[in-house]
């Protein structure tokens, strides 16, 4: 389940709630139970292996090309 981050205008925490993307939203009562609060902005970071190191391939060439590290430029 996705988890939203706000923050409260009112006494500035700022908290998280987990919750359904279809309630992604709906306002949020901080957990002092002040109800101005404001969705924060969130970043989704995607770790993991990509297609070429699927099975022990070689991994993804690097740089290249003009200006690239390659050419010296």
């Amino acid at each position: 389940m996705p988890r939203y981050e706000f923050r409260c205008r009112a006494c500035g925490d700022t908290f998280e709630v987990n919750r359904p993307m279809a309630q992604a939203t709906e306002p949020a009562a901080c957990p002092q139970g002040h109800a101005d609060t404001v969705k924060l902005l969130s970043t989704v970071a995607v770790t993991g292996r990509g297609a070429s190191g699927v099975g022990g391939g070689s991994p993804a060439p690097a740089g290249g090309g003009c200006c690239g590290g390659a050419c010296g430029c």
